[in-house]
């Protein structure tokens, strides 16, 4: 008998269903919502390859997502913290910025330039550079 065929059905209770059902619906990032569709699939017994055929990821990825979901139920889908430096601008600083280039003229220009919006802010030319960059704003 191959593997595939013994993979115990995932076991949800009423809150995790309709929490996936959320997630799957769209509500939710793409990634998330497509390990939500992996869960509900798993549910009924199929295969990770089969579900994987049908939702179009690989059978490993299914596989991950299962034991992951096993293991911590909701919370093992969520996106875990990655290795690296942590993000240096806060979201409020990047608000400030948004809203002092979008809404607050500099008194004697039409636009604001990088290093002053950066000195009168106590930031770095290279932070609002950044963050202008990512927003598509222009000063």
């Amino acid at each position: 008998m191959r593997r595939e065929s013994l993979l115990a059905r995932v076991r949800l209770s009423a809150e995790e269903e309709q929490q996936l059902r959320r997630w799957a619906r769209g509500r939710a990032p793409r990634p998330l919502a497509v390990r939500a569709r992996i869960i509900l699939r798993c549910r009924s017994g199929y295969s990770n390859r089969a579900i994987g055929a049908a939702l179009g990821v690989s059978a490993q990825t299914v596989g991950k997502w299962r034991a992951r979901f096993l293991a911590a139920r909701l919370e093992g889908l969520l996106d875990q913290p990655r290795s690296g430096a942590p993000r240096s601008i806060s979201d409020a600083l990047v608000e400030a910025v948004l809203a002092k280039t979008l809404h607050e003229p500099p008194p004697d220009r039409r636009r604001w330039s990088s290093r002053r919006l950066a000195s009168e802010l106590g930031i770095s030319q290279r932070a609002v550079l950044r963050i202008w960059h990512a927003f598509d704003v222009r000063g």
